[in-house]
């Protein structure tokens, strides 16, 4: 195990984000997004096996004789917490690794937006962190719960697979629940947390219908309910959501969903001048406007509701990376692409702003 701790710890010290561990390939560490092959020797059928039996917690051994992968959070002294995926190729184990920082960085730190603060200090409704794997969603959900645990005295429940970033209560009460070592699993836990006594609730990941009515429950209740989902873009997260449901309840669902949605956030992982990473972000949120549009199912208006909504908040991925070159942070290459609409932004930087948004509203 000490050849195992020494690539985490490398990891960890050259800012490495993931750690692949392969039989027979070469380790390989994320760095800024890019995949780097590290010098050391390659994992052995032997070893692979030997730290698979070490890490893997007791309560997890018998799922991963039958479904051959789970995620876990492992954590080494001195090193880190590590959010991990045990899986197999052609009948061999592999490592996905990803670092999770033991201190939770703040709104400042991560370059978020200061609209991100209020949306964290809603009294209630939902609050989604969108975006493609690996762009943060974690991160600033965590900075969120954060912020809410430095400045507000609150009950919290996190629902977590597994759990990643460890809060120590502050200002609120928070309670860390894992699936499968506190909980069977997420449709369980979901059907007793309101028992629990909570102001927030946060779910690790929206799956199913299950989770989402959940969800929409307590956020009728007067709760906020924080969570992720897997969508590219603020205004697609609505749809994502109305496609867990059949067709025939999709109606009914928009209509409790325009009532109980706060705010949709998100991101996606932009690169600096200097190298490092910054978050670009769309924001939905949920104003009458917005409300109205959902209610009616003009779905396809909201990122015209977005464009034009500024003063209350809301803000496009286009508009977001055209303030990060304004500011000097990203280059033009690299925003053109990452944008939605990158015919518009060029345009954009040539002086030239068009009003669509506020011509296909009305």
């Amino acid at each position: 195990m000490e050849l195992f701790y020494k690539i985490l710890k490398t990891a960890m010290e050259g800012g490495a984000s993931d750690v692949h561990l392969k039989i027979g390939t070469p380790v390989v560490y994320r760095i800024n997004r890019e995949l780097i092959a590290v010098e050391c020797p390659f994992p052995t059928l032997e070893w692979m096996n030997n730290v698979v039996a070490q890490i893997t917690p007791v309560h997890l051994k018998e799922k991963l004789q039958e479904n051959r992968e789970v995620d876990f959070s492992y954590y080494v002294p001195g090193i880190g917490r590590y959010r991990t995926n045990l899986f197999q190729q052609r009948g061999e184990w592999c490592l996905a690794m990803r670092y999770v920082k033991t201190k939770v960085p703040s709104f400042e730190e991560l370059g978020l937006m200061e609209s991100i603060k209020k949306i964290a200090e809603s009294p209630r409704g939902i609050v989604l962190l969108a975006g493609s794997t690996g762009c943060g969603k974690s991160t600033t959900l965590a900075a969120m719960i954060e912020h809410i645990n430095s400045h507000f005295k609150k009950h919290l429940i996190t629902l977590e697979d597994p759990i990643e970033y460890v809060f120590e209560d502050n200002q609120s009460i928070i309670e860390q629940r894992e699936v499968g070592l506190d909980t069977l699993s997420f449709n369980h836990a979901l059907k007793h947390v309101l028992r629990q006594d909570p102001d927030i609730i946060m779910i690790g990941e929206m799956r199913d219908n299950v989770s989402f009515t959940a969800a929409m429950s307590a956020a009728d209740t007067g709760h906020l309910v924080l969570s992720t989902l897997h969508t590219t873009n603020a205004s697609q997260s609505v749809s994502r959501i109305l496609d867990f449901f059949p067709a025939d309840e999709r109606e009914q669902i928009r209509r409790q969903l325009a009532g109980t949605l706060r705010a949709v956030v998100c991101q996606r992982m932009v690169g600096t001048i200097n190298n490092s990473m910054t978050p670009a972000l769309e924001i939905l949120i949920n104003t009458a406007t917005v409300k109205k549009l959902i209610e009616d199912n003009r779905l396809d208006k909201l990122p015209a509701a977005i464009e034009t909504a500024l003063d209350d908040g809301m803000i496009t991925f286009n508009q977001s990376l055209f303030n990060l070159v304004k500011d000097g942070k990203v280059t033009e290459k690299e925003a053109l692409a990452k944008a939605t609409n990158p015919q518009a932004l060029e345009m954009n930087f040539k002086g030239i702003f068009l009003d669509e948004g506020r011509r296909i509203l009305q």
